[in-house]
């Protein structure tokens, strides 16, 4: 039913890696089970700091942010990570209960904004598509 991306890593045939960062425990394991049920490999974390030592450590493949989290939120979360080396390309996807018209974008650091709640097939049609992009793009 569900189909992840695969594809060739340094060793070899891999899953694709997402980083969930959010602070509602609930949220964060909930889309964690989703996108595993979609057959994806999932850091998390529980705020904007733990997302940026992640992203650094692990380089996943994309990342899902929520905005409004403790001690760094999301949107300086995403302009830390961005400015790291090695991550400046990984796609970041805010989740956000604000809505998907709240006002970031690019000059936040996020590739896309989607409102909370979303369902399993929105969340897989979602990182599918941007780990497909990422893919075309060479990274």
């Amino acid at each position: 039913m569900y189909t992840s991306i695969h594809y060739d890593g340094p060793g070899g045939y891999m899953k694709a890696t997402v980083l969930v960062a959010e602070d509602y425990a609930d949220i964060r394991r909930m889309t964690k089970l989703m996108l595993e049920k979609c057959g994806y490999d999932v850091i998390e974390a529980a705020d904007g700091f733990e997302a940026f030592e992640a992203a650094k450590r692990h380089h996943p493949d994309l990342i899902l942010m929520d905005i409004a989290m403790p001690f760094i939120n999301g949107i300086t979360a995403a302009r830390l990570i961005r400015s790291y080396d090695r991550c400046e390309n990984i796609p970041i996807i805010a989740l956000t209960a604000y809505g998907s018209d709240y006002p970031v974008g690019s000059d936040y650091g996020f590739d896309e904004v989607v409102a909370k709640p979303v369902d399993i097939e929105s969340l897989e049609s979602l990182v599918t598509t941007h780990l497909k992009n990422r893919k075309l793009q060479g990274h």
